[in-house]
């Protein structure tokens, strides 16, 4: 997932104009932030009903505290990214044991085996980040799928940068070998 080309002033200059009562700032604002948090909340919860709610009431949050917003805070996606990933953080905790079914994701591959093996292998890979600890799965997909920087993710995540990259670390190692035996099955071969 690539990276968004706003630059953080101007997040911050959507939500001053938001403020001010423009609306169309609203609409840009939410454009920009809205999807990524989905998606990004998707992936923590595995759930794409949970993963809007938090979507809805993470742009709730931003849009009561618009007024008050100072220069210098952190950017509006980094604190809509915290918000979201500690909404996500109590619903996880308020859940009791399994690992909750696929959210349905939009498929684009042309051919009907493509589309099963897509599935397939977006299946096993959100069973394999659900069953990481919380911390690394969070790590994990704020900067492998999300596409942040480790600075970012550190601000969202309240730790250090050297955090951060250990906690991606020793989450992508315990994906590979969650998945290391399914390589065959998911449609994954060596070219060795």
């Amino acid at each position: 997932m690539g990276r968004d080309s706003t630059a953080p002033a101007d997040q911050a200059q959507l939500l001053a104009r938001f403020a001010g009562g423009e609306m169309r700032a609203a609409e840009a604002l939410t454009d920009l932030i809205a999807p990524r948090l989905l998606r990004y909340a998707a992936r923590m919860l595995g759930d794409s009903v949970e993963a809007e709610d938090i979507v809805q009431e993470t742009m709730l949050r931003l849009w009561r505290i618009a007024p008050d917003w100072q220069e210098g805070q952190a950017q509006p996606m980094t604190w809509a990214f915290r918000v979201a990933a500690n909404l996500c953080t109590d619903r996880l905790r308020r859940r009791r044991g399994g690992v909750p079914e696929m959210p349905d994701l939009p498929d684009e591959a042309p051919g009907m085996d493509a589309r099963l093996m897509t599935r397939a292998r977006t299946q096993a890979l959100q069973a394999a980040l659900m069953r990481l600890p919380e911390r690394q799965r969070q790590a994990v997909v704020l900067r492998h799928i999300e596409g942040l920087s480790n600075p970012e993710i550190a601000a969202i995540m309240l730790v250090g940068v050297e955090a951060v990259e250990s906690l991606t670390a020793r989450g992508k190692r315990q994906l590979a070998q969650l998945l290391a035996g399914q390589k065959d099955e998911l449609g994954y071969y060596d070219d060795t």
